[in-house]
């Protein structure tokens, strides 16, 4: 991995997830047709379903490619959440501007700071799911009516093929964040847990 506070080192693509409180660092050296010298890199990011939520971020010139750093201090700002980003080159002699890249990453919290439920989606609803059917293996009824107001529950087996499909769903997060991590070829990819 070699030491990530040295330019070398930096990842040569914006990264899919930051953390929070973290320094943040990339490279871009596929953009020679852009010299550093003429030409400065900018990237505008909105927030996920909040779109006034902007960061906005300028890259240095790194020899005859470009350099991201932001600080921790300033990172420590920032709201979690899935980010919607767009790199675009101006031009330093007129400010006119060209797209050169989009894309998507995740600004996740700081797990020293952040107290909330660290869990993602597909397992908080995975568990909601299994709570609801072990409660309702005490209850024999799925519908039943007083003084002419009723109430449906969901079937058993309906909430079984629920939980199956957010288990799934579940299960391919965590295979992905473990071939993410170069751990997959390490034995079997995850196909069932407790």
């Amino acid at each position: 991995m070699g030491n990530r506070f040295d330019a070398v080192n930096y990842p040569q693509r914006e990264p899919l997830a930051l953390i929070v409180g973290d320094r943040w660092a990339w490279k871009r050296d596929d953009l020679g047709d852009y010299p550093a010298a003429s030409y400065t890199l900018k990237y505008a990011c909105r927030l996920e379903a909040a779109g006034s939520t902007e960061i906005e971020i300028t890259a240095t010139a790194n020899g005859t490619a470009f350099k991201v750093e932001v600080a921790a201090a300033t990172t420590a700002a920032y709201t979690t959440g899935i980010y919607h980003w767009q790199a675009y080159i101006t031009r330093d002699s007129d400010s006119e501007r060209v797209t050169v890249d989009t894309g998507t990453f995740e600004i996740r919290a700081n797990r020293d700071l952040a107290t909330g439920d660290p869990r993602n989606h597909y397992k908080i609803v995975l568990d909601n799911i299994e709570a609801v059917i072990e409660k309702r293996a005490t209850k024999d009824q799925e519908s039943y009516s007083i003084n002419g107001r009723s109430l449906t529950r969901t079937s058993l087996d309906d909430l079984v093929r629920l939980r199956d499909t957010y288990r799934a769903k579940y299960l391919t997060e965590l295979n992905r964040e473990r071939a993410r991590k170069g751990l997959g070829h390490r034995g079997r990819l995850l196909t069932r847990f407790k």
